[in-house]
């Protein structure tokens, strides 16, 4: 083994100013890259870029493969394919879209969220506090039918 290496290698010093790429889990990618996939067989490769999409139904998407996954269905029932694969794939297309200026802008109308939930957060605590002295049995798919 060699002893006589530099303390650090020139670049390093450029690279450490630049995006690091290695931070995003590599899982992630081959769940988002699989359901692009599927989508590229459906629809055509970048299909999404020739044709620019809409904001809410890239939304709604990912909202539902969210919700059935949260439901504790993993598997998409029409690809077979993880539902977080499909909502990283339905995110990863609303940004290109937005950084390609391919983006159909038909969000809501801003509606207050942020003010309510900065008003509604200080709650949190203050509701936890009152049933403090309370255990409830929290039935999730960890504990099943054993609670």
């Amino acid at each position: 083994m060699a002893t006589d290496l530099k303390p650090t290698n020139p670049k390093d010093a450029v690279g450490s100013s630049k995006v690091p790429l290695h931070l995003w889990p590599t899982t992630a990618t081959v769940l988002g890259s699989m359901a692009l996939l599927d989508g590229a067989l459906k629809y055509g490769r970048a299909n999404f870029r020739s044709s620019g999409v809409r904001a809410s139904i890239y939304f709604d998407a990912c909202s539902r493969h969210l919700n059935a996954w949260f439901e504790g269905e993993d598997m998409d029932p029409d690809s077979g394919l993880p539902h977080l694969g499909h909502a990283l794939a339905c995110l990863a297309v609303v940004v290109d879209a937005q950084a390609a200026g391919r983006l159909s802008d038909d969000r809501q109308y801003p509606g207050g969220y942020r003010a309510l939930l900065e008003q509604m957060t200080p709650h949190v605590e203050r509701i936890k506090q009152v049933h403090a002295d309370r255990e409830p049995v929290h039935f999730t798919i960890a504990n099943g039918d054993q609670a």
